[in-house]
């Protein structure tokens, strides 16, 4: 069970995938720099909170693992995140998942080859 932890006093507990999905899309918010609320449920209590560029989060994971990400909840979460409500964790669409994308392996520079010599640019003649 990992959490989001809000400026450092408030932790919400929740589910490793449900945060990693969440992640992406508070994310993706803060890089455009917009704020918006987000409700969720903590010790059985309903919360709102807002979510800005200046607020410091920290996402928690209890598993080291990422998991695979769910396009279709991404976008449903990001649709839900842009209505007049702000975020809520909305339940998990099937859908295939997208896998976690792989490191790409470094092939080694291949050595450049020197360029060809031009030629000489022929005299006017008149």
């Amino acid at each position: 069970m990992g959490s989001l932890v809000y400026d450092s006093r408030m932790s919400i507990p929740m589910d490793d995938r449900t945060l990693a999905h969440l992640q992406v899309v508070i994310l993706a918010k803060l890089r455009r720099r917009e704020s918006f609320g987000f409700s969720g449920t903590v010790d059985g209590r309903e919360v709102s909170l807002w979510l800005g560029p200046s607020v410091a989060l920290e996402f928690r994971y209890a598993d080291r693992r990422r998991p695979p990400m769910n396009r279709a909840w991404l976008e449903l979460l990001a649709d839900v995140a842009a209505s007049r409500d702000g975020l809520v964790i909305a339940p998990e669409p099937e859908a295939t998942e997208v896998p976690a994308p792989r490191p790409i392996p470094r092939t080694p520079a291949r050595p450049r080859t020197p360029a060809r010599p031009r030629p000489a640019p022929l005299p006017d003649v008149a």
